[in-house]
């Protein structure tokens, strides 16, 4: 199983990640470790990647998940803001599922501001929302979770919907 938690910097994706990635007995990797040094460097100083910046980093990504078709799966962490970041992603590693952790402008800017250590700044958060592309209804491979929902509930969530595949991913609002 191949799966990206996706959304916008501070709506969970790494613990929600982690948590899915362990009720499923799936490794877990953070998109963020496979950021280039510079695209880390300008983030550090609340400089917006551009599409040129995350090209390659999706390319990673995608070459993550498909590295892991063999070894039984992998959850990664990665915002996939855009559908064309998707669809990149896609391309790569055509098996993937999303699932797409949304919530409001203020919830995720109160996470973001109890943040400590990340090199993403919360002023960029203003850019991911104006980057975002939320997932369309023909994306039949993103489950949509509000994060608004208890983590537990939310892994629960996910882990219904991921083994059921053939079934409509819909949205879940806890």
């Amino acid at each position: 199983m191949q799966i990206v938690i996706m959304g916008v910097s501070g709506c969970g994706k790494t613990t929600v990640g982690a948590a899915l990635a362990k009720d499923l007995g799936l490794p877990m990797l953070d998109g963020d470790d496979l950021h280039l040094p510079e695209s880390v460097a300008k983030m550090r100083n609340g400089v917006a990647l551009q599409d040129a910046d995350r090209w390659p980093w999706l390319d990673r990504v995608g070459e993550q998940l498909a590295l892991s078709a063999t070894s039984g799966g992998l959850v990664v962490a990665c915002s996939a803001l855009r559908r064309a970041y998707r669809d990149r992603i896609r391309h790569l590693a055509p098996s993937v599922r999303f699932v797409y952790l949304y919530g409001s402008f203020e919830l995720i800017a109160q996470r973001l501001s109890q943040r400590v250590g990340h090199y993403m700044q919360a002023d960029l958060l203003a850019s991911q929302f104006q980057a975002l592309e939320p997932p369309a209804a023909d994306e039949a491979d993103v489950i949509s979770l509000d994060i608004a929902t208890e983590l537990h509930e939310l892994v629960e969530a996910a882990v219904v919907a991921l083994r059921q595949p053939g079934a409509a991913p819909g949205l879940f609002n806890g």
